[in-house]
């Protein structure tokens, strides 16, 4: 970052060249080296600030509707460059970023103040909501004996369906966005998408997925558009797939695809935090879902899923607002049995 011939600040202390005067600094101390100390004083006490208020972030998500010690303690929130409720130069239209989430903390302290950052220096007016899928961890049972854990597989269909549901009416266009995908280039388009979906993470410039009928990662709608696609269907449990029938769902209802055009940065356009060897995903088909996987669920959507909002906290990370949703899925085990580990 600095040309090599410089070298670091030498802090006083680290001078022992020279003795100490009786108040206890080094005789060649000088102004200069007094400001360097002082400095790096306060940037390590602001960097423990913001580790210590950032750890709220995995309590709230963690507590799943728990009561915890104490309030969170929230980071001073650092408003945006421009008071954009009265800025007009922001524009009438207002996202909802809706990341469907479970487990994991250090994707989302680094994705949260990004896109508040990336967001803001487009002037978009938004708003960040985390949908923590949390488990009933017991079913009734009809005897004596304790009912055993039930594990609900990640649904992130649902899930978005929940945050469409439970976002703000002030928001008139959504952001269906992996928490594990970072926009890096500052071209890319997260304006209101009038004419159809638009797919910001087209195949030509993710990082990992190339088909043309890919929709997943981060994709834009008006709420008109996604209420006329009836939502994303609900029986997708574990990873993958949902996307897939999504795509066949924007084709249904008749609405036109766009995606980004003259970005020259390709694979390189995003930051994928994902790490394989660290967070297995779980890509299990039980029972009949091989075969269900691959068909169009014409019923069910927005008017099908059942949720239950466990609590709703405002929380700031790293500066940046954030309203994290702690939700429990229902399931029917008739209709899809593999929505459970058990």
């Amino acid at each position: 970052m600095f040309p090599s011939r410089r070298k670091a600040a030498q802090l006083p202390w680290e001078d022992g060249r020279s003795g100490l005067l009786s108040g206890g600094l080094p005789r060649k101390c000088s102004v200069f080296h007094l400001f360097v100390a002082c400095l790096s004083l306060g940037f390590f006490s602001l960097l423990w600030l913001q580790l210590s208020c950032s750890g709220d972030v995995a309590r709230a998500v963690r507590g799943q509707g728990q009561e915890t010690s104490g309030p969170p303690r929230a980071c001073p929130p650092e408003p945006p460059p421009e008071h954009w409720e009265e800025d007009a130069s922001w524009g009438p239209h207002r996202l909802a970023v809706l990341v469907p989430f479970r487990e994991r903390f250090e994707e989302l302290l680094v994705f949260v103040p990004h896109m508040r950052r990336f967001l803001s220096r487009k002037k978009i007016r938004h708003h960040i909501y985390v949908l923590n899928q949390v488990d009933h961890f017991s079913e009734p049972v009809c005897c004596p004996c304790p009912a055993l854990p039930t594990l609900h597989r990640f649904n992130r269909a649902a899930l978005i369906n929940v945050g469409f549901l439970e976002s703000s009416n002030s928001t008139d266009y959504i952001a269906m966005h992996d928490v594990d995908l970072l926009p890096l280039n500052e071209e890319l388009d997260y304006g209101f998408p009038e004419a159809g979906p638009f797919h910001v993470a087209s195949p030509e410039l993710h990082p990992l997925y190339h088909y043309k009928t890919y929709v997943g990662g981060i994709l834009l709608l008006s709420k008109q558009h996604y209420r006329l696609c009836n939502g994303m269907s609900n029986r997708f449990w574990g990873w993958g797939r949902e996307d897939d029938e999504f795509y066949r769902r924007i084709k249904g209802a008749g609405l036109q695809l766009f995606r980004p055009s003259g970005i020259t940065t390709g694979y390189k356009t995003f930051r994928h935090l994902h790490d394989p060897a660290w967070r297995k995903r779980d890509q299990k088909r039980i029972a009949a879902q091989k075969q269900e996987q691959f068909k169009v669920d014409r019923e069910g959507g927005l008017n099908t899923v059942k949720y239950h909002v466990a609590s709703r906290t405002a929380l700031s990370v790293g500066g940046a607002p954030c309203t994290v949703l702690n939700i429990m899925l229902d399931c029917d085990k008739t209709a899809t049995p593999w929505c459970t580990f058990s």
